[in-house]
């Protein structure tokens, strides 16, 4: 069953989004590899970064844990005037960190050309990760990187929550964005928002000067992850997504579900 949403379905902005990320990766370089083979060769990138607990993702009470443990005294009260001798010193506790932050490994593609491997174009599709937390200046500092050099890059932001691309002025209040940053027209950004209704669009991948860009159909990409891995019969459509909506969007969101016999 395909998903009942026209684009972006909200219901995946939750605990499958990793799954989703990671077979939406494959599918963009599936979709781009013939088109751009043999000048260009799209390899997929990895890296390692601190994630905070995603606040859209539920878990059950007993996963927390105490700030504080109290344990019982395994030694005789000492006398505080004896000398601190180290024979006389309690062994100590050994126990794990409490709060050690969690790492993800983060995966993201690569445009290079095929005769030089020169970076020509970096895709990101954005993760809780980079969009909060510590992982969150991780990722920028990643940005500013590939921004201060000669490599596009194209950001594909699926998630309402969070920061967005750093843009001069207000963007528009919708859910999903496309950014791309073009290396010869820098500071210039083009912005593709996206609503809720709306089905997810097409966008040029640029390369060397050359050349024509390449298009990215990320609705038929997003269809065709949604399919292959059946992720409908991971979701509940009758109760609310992990991240609820407005109440506008809601509404229509509701009707549409009723409409499509899921709700």
């Amino acid at each position: 069953m395909p998903s009942p949403f026209p684009g972006m379905d909200p219901y995946l902005e939750g605990p499958l989004w990793s799954m989703v990320h990671n077979s939406l990766i494959e599918e963009l370089a599936r979709q781009l590899t013939p088109r751009l083979w043999p000048r260009y060769k799209v390899r997929p990138g990895e890296r390692v970064v601190v994630a905070a607990p995603d606040p859209v993702e539920s878990f059950s009470a007993h996963e927390r844990l105490p700030d504080v443990a109290v344990f019982a005294a395994t030694t005789e009260p000492r006398d505080q005037s004896l000398s601190h001798d180290t024979s006389d010193m309690l062994s100590p506790l050994v126990l794990e960190l409490l709060d050690e932050p969690p790492t993800v490994v983060e995966t993201f593609l690569e445009i290079r050309a095929t005769d030089s491997s020169e970076l020509v174009t970096t895709i990101e599709v954005l993760s809780p990760s980079n969009k909060r937390g510590e992982g969150a200046a991780e990722y920028r500092t990643k940005r500013r990187e590939v921004l201060a050099s000669r490599t596009h890059f194209l950001e594909i932001d699926l998630l309402r929550l969070g920061d967005r691309f750093p843009v001069a002025g207000p963007l528009p209040s919708l859910p999903y964005f496309v950014f791309l940053s073009r290396c010869e027209r820098r500071p210039k950004i083009e912005v593709w928002p996206v609503a809720l209704d709306s089905p997810l669009p097409t966008v040029p991948v640029p390369l060397l000067p050359q050349d024509t860009d390449g298009q990215l159909d990320l609705q038929l990409a997003l269809q065709c992850v949604y399919d292959l891995y059946h992720y409908e019969a991971d979701i509940d459509y009758t109760l609310p997504p992990p991240l609820p909506l407005p109440n506008g969007q809601a509404e229509w969101s509701d009707k549409l579900l009723r409409e499509s016999g899921v709700r």
